[in-house]
């Protein structure tokens, strides 16, 4: 065609008309616009009787074919409408279509009525054809579509399957394909073909359609994926509309194929198309919450979990993202949804139904965990069966997660979704260590850490964490205990981040022991010297010599930086080892790894002195502090290195005096420069060091945490060793828990200082600081073993194995002698053996 615009000569006709049942959807084939310059014929032009009805009849010369199409409309129809009728007769997309009348472009949203349009008047339609490509996707589809009326005929089309997939192959990524595919209805005649009684069609049609669907997922442009996110969705609605639901492969095809199109192109409902691009993704949400509340019903049986695949939960999540995204963008903060949808039916349905969803899904999980929680209670229920009890519960996370997002659309929701995480706390933290996995994002968690417990988050902070790695080789190194400080910081500080994720294997210098038993008493030695006050590069708390914090003077050392990027490696690795090192953090140093402020109530344990001076500045009378009594400015007198200097706590702060009004400003700068400014760099070498162990993932890891829950990881249990506890976890290989021996044993401990219990747990298990859990917190039970040694033989261990070894003495006092000479505290290292 020479030139892009054509025209065709449309001719209004007002007359009575009926209902013509004629389709000529598939009768005339032609996909270009044709003119027609001649004048219409005397028996297209006859007067009519005018009449007072508002029905018009308009006729469309189609000149190649010598055939004209009947298009109706009425008056009060917009042009629009009357565009859309004659693009679907002449098979051409109504974004290219125009009407012109005396010269003029009519408005697509004016009605015809106000157009001036009568009987007898004519009007040119003129098309746009975009590329000269256009005619050959016209003429291409048209053939397949030929191809599809011949199968649902019975014909036998050798090759069917190949045509259509060779035709989406070369076409779709032609941008003029889409409309052309959809106006020609091919997703309707492909589903009807599905539906054909004959095996081959039905074949041909599963195929096509698979392949349309994949296809428009493999495509590298997001703007042609969001043309054919339509097409995917009126496959979907179709093959719902002829009964194929949640059973049916290809329908569970399509819906998986819309749901990842979805995520690829993002949805951006702003305007009406889009709108009806949300409800059908509400449509998917609704079918795919009815399974989850089916098995959510059949999961409340103690010993059935119910039937429901992970894709359909993670369907349900796909589906539910881009909703709850598309209504908030479409109607901005969500202050009390339903009150602003009065203009907007549509989408106040879809906010009214999706909140339906949200009660129903909660309130049936609130059920489960509850029943859950009651099998869980039940003493006498068997091993085997508890475990059955919580088969296919991990779907339960990825639910309530999704739930958590949905309640902040709505007010009040997010008060009855934690009201029923609080009451379920145990559940939900039951759930998340039994089946929270690293890959998945657990941050919504934290924003209510009260509907979890320390075992739940521990696990979650744990998962940050790279997996052992077993394809990199374990980091092996020697060192001396008498170096073992200096020793250790060339090895870890050389180390490369990727080497440590193998596994670390050392052992003591002119020692044959090693393994994870002397790994143990490695990192508490280490641990015990970086944070000993004679190195300065840690300050302990004056009420609490447990807790440190960094030493802003630690800079008199030259490598005191090297030592904080090696302390947080170190503290890092024990974490990750489960190793409890005896030290715990102040609130100061642990804020600020978290990313928290600090406020005056953190620094009470790190300086009791500045504390309750800043809380008298504060609580001062207004009238004795304005007097400037006190001779206050905005500036400190500190000592460095033998020389005093002052420092401006803002600009120009020698000049501002102290009073009631800027007070609180006074005492916040006070405790930023002295427990964030002047410790800064400290701890920011320190947080890279543990960054290096975590992959980057510290601050995550202390959000994850109270500092509670970090004392426990790194210190352990505070309580008094319980003999008792001790002993329900203790197995005898060799000896009987009824021979005499084994009495005597634990009644020489039950009488042992605590300090003499510390030290025989460290030389059996190399273990000096219990779980907070006790002993069932240890990697392995402990053994009592029978050595074949003479009675004079003093007692040994296999830390790695938790095993402590001694000859069957005679006599509880021979046995009383020889464990008192292991539970010396300088006798205690180097007894053990791997």
């Amino acid at each position: 065609m020479s030139s892009p615009f054509k025209t065709l000569t449309v001719i209004a006709f007002h007359k009575q008309f009926i209902d013509d049942a004629t389709d000529d959807r598939h009768r005339n084939r032609s996909p270009q616009l044709v003119i027609n310059d001649s004048p219409p014929s005397s028996s297209t032009m006859q007067k009519k009787p005018k009449t007072t009805s508002s029905r018009l009849q308009f006729f469309v010369r189609m000149m190649w074919k010598c055939d004209t199409l009947v298009i109706r409309a009425s008056r009060e129809d917009t042009v629009k409408t009357l565009l859309l009728q004659i693009a679907f007769k002449i098979k051409v997309p109504f974004v290219y279509l125009r009407l012109i009348y005396k010269g003029k472009q009519l408005q697509i949203e004016h009605n015809l009525g106000e157009c001036g349009i009568e009987n007898d008047v004519n009007l040119q339609l003129v098309g746009r054809l975009r590329s000269i490509g256009c005619p050959v996707v016209w003429k291409a589809t048209e053939e397949i579509v030929s191809l599809i009326l011949r199968l649902c005929r019975s014909e036998v089309v050798p090759d069917a399957s190949t045509n259509i997939l060779d035709h989406f192959k070369k076409y779709m990524d032609n941008s003029e394909y889409f409309g052309v595919f959809m106006f020609m209805k091919i997703p309707s005649l492909l589903v009807n073909l599905f539906m054909s009684p004959w095996a081959f069609n039905k074949t041909v049609a599963d195929l096509s359609i698979k392949q349309f669907v994949q296809n428009s997922l493999d495509m590298k442009c997001k703007t042609l994926q969001g043309l054919y996110i339509e097409s995917v969705l009126e496959f979907c609605e179709l093959l719902r509309g002829v009964g194929c639901k949640s059973d049916n492969l290809l329908y569970i095809f399509c819906r998986d194929g819309f749901a990842t199109l979805l995520a690829h192109v993002g949805v951006l409902f702003r305007n009406s198309k889009r709108r009806v691009l949300l409800q059908g993704v509400f449509y998917c949400v609704r079918e795919l919450a009815d399974g989850l509340l089916k098995y959510l019903d059949s999961s409340k049986s103690c010993l059935t979990s119910g039937e429901i695949s992970c894709s359909d939960v993670r369907g349900f999540v796909n589906f539910s993202t881009p909703l709850r995204k598309g209504m908030a963008e479409q109607q901005g903060e969500f202050d009390n949804c339903g009150i602003y949808y009065a203009e907007d039916p549509l989408l106040a349905g879809l906010v009214d139904q999706l909140r339906i969803v949200f009660f129903q899904l909660l309130s049936k999980l609130d059920e489960c965990l509850q029943v859950m929680e009651n099998c869980l209670g039940n003493k006498e229920q068997e091993e085997g069966d508890r475990d059955a009890i919580h088969s296919g519960r991990s779907h339960y996370l990825f639910i309530l997660k999704e739930l958590y997002h949905i309640s902040k659309l709505y007010s009040g929701a997010e008060e009855m979704f934690w009201g029923v995480l609080l009451r379920r706390k145990n559940m939900l933290s039951y759930l998340i260590v039994r089946y929270a996995e690293r890959s998945d994002d657990h941050r919504w968690v934290l924003e209510n850490m009260g509907v979890t417990n320390f075992e739940s988050r521990r696990h979650l902070a744990m998962m940050l964490f790279p997996a052992l790695n077993d394809e990199v080789l374990g980091y092996e190194m020697l060192i001396g205990r008498s170096q073992v400080l200096a020793e250790s910081l060339e090895y870890i500080s050389r180390a490369k981040p990727k080497s440590l994720e193998g596994g670390i294997f050392m052992e003591f210098k002119n020692e044959d022991a090693t393994g994870p038993g002397v790994l143990r008493e490695w990192f508490v030695l280490v641990c015990q010297e970086i944070f000993n006050p004679k190195n300065a590069l840690y300050l302990a708390c004056p009420n609490d010599r447990r807790r440190f914090f960094p030493n802003a003077a630690s800079k008199v050392h030259p490598l005191h930086l090297k030592y904080f990027s090696f302390s947080g490696r170190m503290i890092a690795l024990a974490l990750k080892s489960k190793v409890h090192v005896g030290i715990v953090f102040d609130r100061v140093f642990f804020k600020q790894l978290a990313g928290n402020y600090i406020t005056l109530e953190d620094i009470r344990d790190a300086d009791p002195i500045m504390y309750h001076s800043c809380k008298q500045i504060l609580e001062m009378n207004v009238d004795y502090i304005d007097t400037d009594i006190l001779g206050l400015t905005f500036s400190i007198e500190v000592e460095e290195l033998g020389r005093r200097r002052v420092i401006e706590l803002c600009p120009d702060g020698e000049s501002i005096v102290v009073d009631s009004k800027n007070r609180e400003m006074y005492v916040d700068l006070l405790i930023q420069n002295r427990f964030v400014t002047s410790i800064s760099e400290q701890v920011s070498h320190f947080a890279e060091g543990f960054a290096d162990i975590i992959s980057g993932k510290r601050l995550e890891f202390f959000q994850y945490l109270d500092l509670e829950d970090l004392d426990w990881m790194l210190h352990g249990s505070e309580n008094a060793i319980s003999v008792e506890d001790w002993k329900a976890h203790t197995k005898y290989n060799g000896y009987k828990e009824i021979d005499r021996q084994i009495s005597w044993f634990w009644e020489i401990v039950g009488r042992m200082s605590a300090e003499q219990k510390k030290v025989l747990l460290f030389f059996w298990t190399s273990v000096k600081y219990l779980p907070v859990e006790g002993f069932r917190g240890l990697a392995s039970r402990l053994f009592i073993c029978k050595l074949n040694e003479p009675e004079n033989h003093l007692p040994t261990s296999h830390t790695c194995f938790y095993e402590l070894c001694f000859p069957p003495y005679s006599s509880i006092t021979i046995m009383q002698d020889r464990l008192g000479i292991i539970t010396q505290e300088h006798m205690s290292c180097s007894f053990g053996t791997p």
